[in-house]
C-alpha cells in the first residue's frame, strides 16, 4: 500500500485507505482533507509532486485546483454581498459601465455567479487571459448567447473574469489581493490566486490522463453539450509560468487540500471559523439559494446552481478539470477537498465522490 503522510481520526480511516487506494492504482500524487466544526479530522498526503516521481509530495505542495477556484472567488462575492457593497439583484453595468454593450444591460450579478449570463465562451487567444484588462475587455464587448437568466451553461473560464471584474471595480482590489486580505489572510489558509515566484518550488504540475501529452485538452463531460467556438485550453497551458503569475479567478487557484477544506468550512460552519468570523449565516445561505436547475447547455448534463456554487442535494461544493474537488455539507458541519495532479478523463474520474463517500463514512461514526 501506497505511503500516506498526515494525520486523521481513527473513526475516518477511509479517507486514508482510499487515497491510498487510488495511488496504488497508478495516480501520482494527491492530498485529502476533511474539518469537522471548522477542525481537521482527516489530513492527509502521499505519492509524487513530478512526472518522473522523484520529488515527494510534501505537507507544503499546492497545486493548481483549476475550478474549484470558482468556489473561492463566489465566497469573496459572498462577503461583499454581506457588507451591502454588492447587490445581487443589481445589474452588472451599475458597477461596470462598460459591461452594457451588446445588449448587456439586464444581465444581472446572480446570473453572472449562476452560469446564467450567456458569455460561457472564452473566444480570445489563451494569451489574453494573462492580462486583465484585455480580458475583461473582450467580454465587455461580447453579446451573450441567449437572453440572461433563462438558461445555465457552464463558464469555465469566464466566470472569473466578469465576477472578478465587478469586485475589482467595487474595492479598487484584483479578486487575489481581496481575497489574500479579507480571507486566506485572516483563516492562516495556503491558497493563491496570482503565484509568485517564491512558491513555484512547491508546485506540483498538472499531469495528463495516461497515454496523453501535454496538448491534451479540457471538453464538456456530456453528450448532450452544445457545440461552441471556444477557444480550447491544454495542460500546457495551464502548467505555464504565465498561468501561474496571472489571476485567472476561474482556474488558476493553488492550494492544498488543508487550504481549500480551511476556506470553504466558513460555509460549513455559519460564517465563522477559529474564532475568525468572514461571513454572517445569513451570507453563508445566500449560497445555497437555487439560481437554476435543469440541463446546462454547456456542460450537456442536469445541473444545479446556486449563488456561486453547485447545489447536491443539502450539499455545497465544486470540482476542477483533473479531479479536484471541494464538498461542504453545513447540515454535518463538514468540508472536505482533494487535490491531485494526476488527471483522468472525466468520463471515468470518481474519485472525489470516492472519498467524500468515505468522509461520510467517518460522519456516522462521528455522530452515533
Amino acid at each position: 500500500m501506497a505511503d500516506i503522510h498526515g494525520s486523521y481520526d481513527e473513526l475516518f480511516t477511509a479517507v486514508p485507505t482510499a487515497l491510498a487506494a487510488l495511488l496504488d492504482d497508478g495516480d501520482l500524487g494527491g492530498a485529502v482533507a476533511v474539518f469537522v466544526d471548522g477542525e481537521p479530522v482527516v489530513d492527509v498526503w502521499g505519492g509524487f509532486a513530478d512526472a518522473g516521481r522523484v520529488r515527494a509530495w510534501e505537507r507544503d505542495t499546492i497545486v493548481n485546483v483549476f475550478s474549484v477556484t470558482k468556489t473561492m472567488t463566489a465566497l469573496c462575492a459572498l462577503v461583499l454581498i454581506d457588507r451591502g457593497e454588492l447587490d445581487p439583484d443589481a445589474p452588472v453595468a451599475r458597477y461596470w459601465p462598460e459591461f452594457a454593450a451588446a445588449g448587456k444591460q439586464n444581465v444581472l450579478v446572480r446570473h453572472l455567479l449562476s452560469h446564467t449570463a450567456g458569455l460561457p465562451d472564452w473566444e480570445g487567444p489563451v494569451e489574453e487571459v494573462y492580462d486583465w484588462t484585455t480580458a475583461t475587455a473582450r467580454l465587455a464587448g461580447q453579446a451573450p448567447q441567449w437572453e440572461p437568466g433563462t438558461a445555465a451553461g457552464y463558464h469555465s473560464l469566464t466566470q472569473g473574469f466578469l465576477v472578478g471584474e465587478v469586485l475589482r471595480r467595487i474595492t479598487g482590489r484584483s479578486v487575489g489581493e481581496f481575497f489574500a486580505a479579507e480571507v486566506a489572510g485572516p483563516l492562516g489558509a495556503d491558497f493563491h490566486l496570482g503565484l509568485g515566484p517564491e512558491d513555484d518550488r512547491r508546485v506540483a504540475l498538472t499531469v495528463p490522463p495516461p497515454g496523453k501529452d501535454e496538448d491534451y485538452a479540457a471538453s464538456a463531460p456530456g453528450r448532450d453539450a452544445t457545440p461552441t467556438a471556444a477557444t480550447t485550453l491544454r495542460v500546457r497551458d495551464g502548467n505555464s509560468l504565465a498561468w501561474r503569475r496571472a489571476q485567472i479567478p476561474a482556474a488558476s487557484g493553488y492550494g492544498n487540500a488543508r487550504s481549500v477544506a480551511l476556506v470553504q468550512s466558513l460555509l460549513a460552519c455559519g460564517g465563522t471559523v477559529g474564532g475568525v468570523r468572514v461571513l454572517s449565516p445569513e451570507g453563508c445561505a445566500r449560497a445555497r439559494e437555487v439560481q437554476f436547475e435543469g440541463e446546462d447547455r454547456v456542460l450537456g448534463m442536469p445541473a444545479r446552481y446556486g449563488l456561486g456554487y453547485g447545489l447536491f442535494g443539502g450539499a455545497l461544493g465544486w470540482g476542477g478539470w483533473g479531479g479536484a474537488l471541494v464538498w461542504v455539507d453545513p447540515d454535518e458541519r463538514l468540508a472536505m477537498a482533494y487535490v491531485t495532479n494526476q488527471m483522468r478523463e472525466p468520463a471515468a474520474d470518481n474519485r472525489g465522490i470516492e472519498l467524500v463517500m468515505a468522509a461520510q463514512d467517518g460522519i456516522k461514526g462521528l455522530r452515533a
